[in-house]
């Protein structure tokens, strides 16, 4: 589950785009100025921000600067500057795109989704995952190893794929239970280890010493290849 961080001084938009990008399937974090923003972002892996430039304290422009000088994550700007040089100048300082207000919701959802597909952020439906002898059919959900087919539970499954699309991002146990959890799901951190020790026995070639899904201690795991779809 994508984490999208929303930046805006008024509570109304606040509101609406947490709804919609809760409806589409995002994980929806919300601060009302940039030192607010700036916190969550140290809290929170965030794979998109949407990003409102007239904040009372520090400007739209300079938190651009700011989490630009430290992330490729995708930005797009909310903005009620529709004057041609103000948008530039958004796009200049690192914004990947940019709505002025008001805005369609619905338009919003569809260009955080395009920005995520081009960050490599956005679903694996559809692509071939491999690393050397590993390999993930997403259109058909298969697993093999050495063009073997493995037998994963839908959790080991969603794990590996999950962990595969975002080879260079440690994610924490809570995002992965986001990402896997459903309506009959209700487990814990814990329970995740369990998961990741079982998928490690069917696809590793030694389990104790891992080389695909590697352990990032105090805080949490990660893909140790090179993922290409």
């Amino acid at each position: 589950m994508n984490a999208v961080l929303v930046v805006d001084d008024e509570p109304k938009i606040l509101d609406i785009v947490k709804s919609y990008l809760e409806k589409s399937g995002y994980r929806a974090l919300t601060a009302k100025n940039g030192k607010e923003a700036l916190a969550a972002l140290q809290r929170n892996t965030v794979d998109l921000m949407l990003l409102d430039l007239m904040l009372p304290d520090l400007s739209g422009e300079e938190l651009c600067r700011r989490v630009r000088s430290e992330s490729d994550m995708p930005i797009i700007m909310m903005t009620a500057k529709v004057d041609e040089e103000s948008i530039i100048n958004g796009l200049r300082i690192g914004a990947d795109d940019y709505v002025t207000k008001p805005f369609s919701p619905r338009q919003l959802m569809a260009r955080v989704a395009a920005a995520l597909r081009r960050s490599g952020g956005g679903p694996v439906e559809g692509r071939v995952l491999t690393c050397d002898v590993l390999s993930a059919d997403t259109e058909n959900r298969r697993v093999s190893k050495n063009g073997a087919a493995l037998t994963l539970t839908p959790n080991e499954y969603k794990i590996l794929t999950l962990l595969m699309s975002r080879p260079h991002k440690i994610f924490t146990r809570d995002e992965i239970i986001d990402n896997i959890k459903n309506e009959e799901y209700d487990g814990f951190d814990r329970t995740i280890d369990s998961h990741i020790k079982n998928l490690r026995q069917k696809i590793e070639d030694d389990a104790r010493n891992p080389r695909y899904i590697l352990t990032v201690y105090g805080m949490g795991y990660r893909f140790g290849g090179e993922a290409s779809p």
